[in-house]
């Protein structure tokens, strides 16, 4: 009878450990992410003061203008369901525009725009974590 009671404290502890853990939201910016075309890399999003920031951890093509931990997405925050906005850094032309992000489930969509939204870019990214 003793065991078994130790046994249910066990059982009840442990799914209350399961209960602390705070998993992964289906549209939440944290986490890794990974572009879908040919530029292949990976950025990280987390928390910077009461925002969000991404860098790069991952390139597949590690010649060019990007590099590993170059923060590429400043003051990412809140803008709506499921969107961000804030500042992209684009390497390749060494400026920053203002920027957008739009995630759905495991998709997401970065835009980057220039000349008052005239002009805009747009990426598509897979979360990988």
């Amino acid at each position: 009878m003793r065991n078994t009671h130790a046994m249910l404290l066990a059982a009840a502890m442990a799914s209350g450990l399961g209960l602390m853990t705070t998993p992964v939201m289906a549209n939440e910016l944290q986490g890794t992410w990974q572009r879908t075309d040919t530029n292949a890399s990976r950025v990280r999003f987390s928390k910077c003061g009461d925002a969000s920031c991404g860098s790069i951890i991952w390139l597949k093509e590690t010649s060019g203008a990007a590099k590993v931990g170059q923060r590429v997405f400043f003051d990412m925050k809140p803008n709506g369901d499921n969107r961000w906005v804030g500042k992209a850094f684009n390497p390749e032309d060494g400026k920053s525009y203002s920027g957008k992000v739009l995630i759905n489930g495991k998709q997401m969509v970065t835009e980057g725009c220039a000349l008052a939204g005239l002009v805009c870019r747009s990426v598509n990214w897979v979360r990988v974590d």
